[in-house]
């Protein structure tokens, strides 16, 4: 991007109304347009754009803001989790009073679904890709084109123009956790000094440094977030119960604490709460970065995804200990990941029993966000 170029300029460049990141041209086409017009209440795509712009014009104001990245192009066994953001938008419309109609809505990433980070790409493949994406547009020089870079982007225009706000993303698969943490710690840690704790729900660890090569993916995030945080102990995954190494493996090589599903729900929210509440304090953190799979969620409550995994949290669990722990420490970022409402897997009720969950930890992420105290003070 040009220098001295605005950021809301960026982002109208890189985001795209609520429900409208995923790429389509005929199939699904109306059905994106209809949840659209619902979600904005108008009547034609002008009239949604310029909806999208005027609330774009608010961030400023804003204290919480969501933003949709709907990739599962780094994703593992099953795909579907690209879906979530407008299935949960759609979800909400018979919610007026949810949460979520609170924030601003910056929108959706613009995904190119064969993309997934700049990093991976050859400079021909991003030359082509920004044409396809921004066309002849002066501004668009040295713009990012994979849903990755383009998160970390929106968020870092979005903390230049709100620096107080606190940004909920829905993903998408777990890979976007790393742009979102990558931004948060960029802005809260390194730019305004306050260091973050990480609470990691997952039936997963995430903790490997690359997968079949590749470095960020739905099952490295959580490695490359424990390296910003220096391995010292300041990220604590609950409720793992699908690992191929033990416990001690990782708490002894790479310093995270890791309570897995069967002793979370053996001990409860508040027990882990006060563990954790300790750990964090002990270590200086000031603030919380919460990152929610709904894998770490058991089955019965949370089937529609990629890795459905049995004998996990429960919702109270996982709502309570959020919140809780938001209690002592403001909660200045989080992700909602791995909701992939294609995948049903033939369970009754789903997805709707999924998307209720997941309606719910996004209420608690929202509302632990809107009422904290502001950082520092």
């Amino acid at each position: 991007m040009k220098p001295g170029a605005r950021p809301l300029d960026v982002l109208q460049r890189i985001l795209r109304p609520a429900g409208g990141g995923v790429y389509v041209v005929s199939t699904g086409l109306a059905e994106q347009r209809a949840l659209q017009r619902q979600v904005y209440g108008a009547e034609t795509d002008a009239d949604v754009h310029a909806r999208w712009q005027a609330a774009l014009a608010t961030l400023p104001e804003a204290s919480v803001v969501t933003l949709g990245v709907p990739s599962d192009v780094g994703a593992g066994f099953t795909r579907g989790a690209n879906r979530a953001p407008a299935a949960l938008r759609a979800w909400l419309l018979g919610r007026p009073r949810h949460p979520l109609w609170t924030t601003v809505d910056a929108g959706d990433v613009r995904v190119v679904p064969q993309l997934l980070s700049d990093e991976m790409l050859g400079d021909a493949q991003i030359a082509a890709t920004r044409a396809a994406l921004y066309g002849d547009d002066p501004l668009a020089a040295g713009l990012p084109v994979s849903p990755l870079d383009l998160c970390a982007r929106a968020l870092a225009c979005i903390f230049a123009v709100a620096p107080d706000v606190v940004p909920i993303v829905i993903g998408g698969d777990h890979s976007v956790g790393w742009p979102a943490f990558l931004a948060a710690h960029r802005h809260w840690e390194q730019a305004r000094g306050l260091r973050l704790g990480l609470l990691h729900f997952d039936a997963h660890t995430d903790l490997l440094e690359s997968r079949l090569g590749i470095k960020y993916c739905f099952a490295t995030w959580a490695w490359h977030a424990n390296e910003l945080l220096g391995r010292d102990g300041r990220l604590v995954q609950v409720g793992v119960r699908a690992s191929a190494r033990p416990q001690a493996h990782w708490e002894d090589t790479l310093g995270v604490r890791q309570i897995r599903a069967a002793e979370a729900n053996r001990r409860g929210a508040e027990a882990l709460a006060d563990e954790i509440a300790e750990r964090f304090t002990r270590l200086g953190v000031d603030a919380l970065y919460v990152s929610n799979d709904i894998d770490g969620t058991d089955v019965a409550y949370a089937g529609a995804t990629g890795t459905p995994e049995p004998d996990g949290l429960t919702p109270d669990l996982v709502s309570s200990l959020t919140r809780l722990l938001a209690q002592r420490f403001p909660l200045v970022g989080g992700d909602l990941v791995e909701v992939a409402p294609p995948l049903a897997h033939g369970a009754p009720g789903e997805p709707g029993r999924t998307l209720d969950t997941a309606a719910r930890y996004l209420g608690d992420l929202v509302q632990c966000a809107g009422t904290r105290s502001a950082p520092g003070t």
